[in-house]
């Protein structure tokens, strides 16, 4: 069940297409996970997250790839990694992330609306 916010609610949250630079594992999280370096472009410069993906994406898999995330959240301590952005995906049928990304390249830093 969703609950409704007005269409000023939905601008505050930026949303914002990046590149995935540097992807590593995170076998310290409490689940597995990977962190992940984005670039934003020169608005937003490099952000890191750390997204629990692991089970249809690897490190590698990850490098080159345009994403949509929330870049004005407040930073988030994840074990000893500060992930600074939400990464941004649905789940399948199993629960596990997809991510969410553009079906064309566009420019890195582009928000969504």
């Amino acid at each position: 069940m969703s609950s409704e916010i007005s269409f000023d609610d939905f601008l505050k949250v930026d949303i914002r297409v990046g590149r995935v630079v540097r992807a590593e594992p995170y076998p310290e999280a409490r689940k597995p996970a990977i962190k992940l370096w984005i670039d934003f472009g020169p608005g937003i410069g490099e952000k890191k997250s750390s997204a629990r993906i692991t089970a249809h994406y690897t490190p590698e898999d990850l490098i080159g790839r345009q994403v949509l995330a929330v870049v004005n959240f407040p930073p988030r301590q994840i074990g000893k990694f500060m992930s600074e952005v939400l990464v941004l995906g649905v789940p399948d049928e199993a629960g596990e992330v997809v991510l969410i990304g553009p079906d064309q390249e566009v420019p890195e830093g582009g928000r969504l609306h």
